[in-house]
């Protein structure tokens, strides 16, 4: 009986002790770290700038007519386009008043009625200011003027006031602007020869059946500038007379377009103070036609 309370005993004790031992922890997951904050999505390539202009966009559209028959004031160019010395003044000034300006070429005698039925905006084509024309439509100020002048053989001894021109043999146009300014200066005091057009007179000249031919300075020296011209050469002076050689050439509007021709009057008004006209009229002419 001892012996059996002994081992009751050891037993307990054993028990007492594997129970004070520490129990194997469980194995824990270790925690996922937090996640990364997502990146903010890419910024697109920015577009490649747009090449800027000098000009500002366009404001509205005007339709320029011209005659394209008489140059190098107008004419088509290669393309079939209206160009010259007058276009491109006009196209100077579409862009000074943030015009988009079409151009298109017509017959003389349609241009002033083709302006009234509203065909296109603006005539640009060597249309001297006159009074009747004043009447019916808009007039611009003026933009150019070729100023009368005399034409005569190389070396000849005539390059100075039309005085040293009296009692010579002076081919004029007949019925023309300069036949009146040449019957108001010479009647008297030379030989004024009448022919049916300036290239007429012209030739007389070349001919040497004339000393001299009194005209539109631009177109004489543009024949001086051809084969048939190389005999003869500019001289003396510049004439204008607003009485008998006219007021230069204007832009034609319709009446009621004013404010589309203080426009353009303020546009023409600015080349040439900018110098701008200076260089067009360089490019065409080696005197000035304002």
């Amino acid at each position: 009986m001892r012996l059996l309370a002994v081992l009751l005993a050891f037993v307990a004790m054993a028990g007492a002790a594997l129970a004070q031992q520490p129990q194997p922890q469980q194995q824990q997951t270790p925690p996922k770290p937090p996640a990364k904050p997502a990146s903010p999505a890419a910024k697109p390539a920015p577009a490649p700038a747009k090449p800027t202009s000098r000009f500002p966009p366009p404001a509205f559209k005007v339709t320029v007519a011209t005659e394209a028959g008489y140059p190098p004031f107008n004419y088509l160019d290669r393309k079939g386009m209206p160009a010259g010395f007058e276009m491109e003044i006009a196209q100077e000034a579409c862009q000074r008043i943030k015009a988009e300006c079409e151009f298109m070429a017509f017959k003389w005698d349609d241009l002033i009625p083709g302006l009234m039925d509203k065909k296109f905006d603006v005539i640009m084509s060597s249309m001297e200011v006159t009074s009747e024309r004043r009447k019916r439509m808009g007039l611009s100020r003026r933009y150019y003027l070729s100023p009368g002048a005399f034409i005569a053989a190389k070396g000849a001894p005539f390059d100075g006031p039309p005085s040293l021109l009296r009692n010579k043999r002076i081919g004029i146009q007949k019925d023309s602007t300069h036949a009146d300014w040449a019957d108001k200066s010479f009647r008297r005091s030379a030989q004024l020869k009448r022919y049916n057009t300036i290239a007429e007179a012209l030739d007389a000249l070349a001919k040497n059946e004339v000393d001299a031919v009194f005209g539109d300075k631009a177109q004489l020296w543009l024949w001086s500038q051809k084969p048939d011209g190389k005999c003869c050469e500019i001289v003396g002076q510049d004439i204008k007379d607003n009485q008998t050689l006219g007021l230069g050439v204007s832009a034609g509007l319709r009446k009621e377009d004013a404010k589309l021709r203080e426009a353009l009057n303020k546009a023409f008004g600015e080349m040439v103070s900018d110098g701008t006209y200076k260089k067009i009229n360089e490019k065409y002419f080696p005197f000035p036609l304002n």
